[in-house]
């Protein structure tokens, strides 16, 4: 299976720059990008929403980037461009995700809430989905429904 844009030449950069542009074109009133380790973070505002994407880039030492399909080791400098590639293909990806996600709310298919619902920034921080993630387990292990949202001090 192939992934979406895995040949591209597309820099993260250029990607970062569109995702930008695209949100400020559906109306985001604010932005911002960094990293932290191997993870990317992109957030922004929008209908009263903050959104936080936290993309796990690729480990530049494994051994997807640093060995060849047949297993031997390769040049230091090929193992940067194959592990650049990926960050590129991810970016793509995102740069899509986000795209399609604004134009299924701006055309009336989805709302806005729904669409980006694992990425909304609840006040403690955390997001939607990693707050409600180990709840959806728990709940599939116990047969009980979790609370909707967190308080303003549950620390769960």
């Amino acid at each position: 299976m192939t992934r979406y844009a895995e040949n591209t030449s597309v820099s993260s950069e250029r990607s970062r720059a569109e995702i930008e542009q695209t949100l400020a074109r559906y109306g985001a009133d604010g932005f911002m990008y960094g990293w932290d380790g191997g993870t990317a973070v992109l957030a922004f505002q929008m209908h009263g929403r903050r959104i936080r994407f936290d993309l796990t880039m690729p480990d530049r030492n494994s051994d997807e980037y640093t060995l060849t399909e047949t297993g031997r080791e390769r040049a230091p400098a090929q193992a940067a461009k194959a592990w650049e590639q990926a960050c590129r293909q991810r970016w793509r990806a995102l740069a899509l995700v986000i795209k399609a996600k604004l134009e299924a709310v701006e055309s009336g298919i989805t709302m806005f809430e729904e669409e980006f619902l694992a990425h909304i920034v609840l006040p403690g921080g955390n997001t939607v989905g990693n707050w409600m993630l180990p709840q959806v387990e728990r709940s599939y292990q116990s047969g009980q429904m979790p609370p909707l949202l967190p308080g303003p001090n549950d620390k769960r």
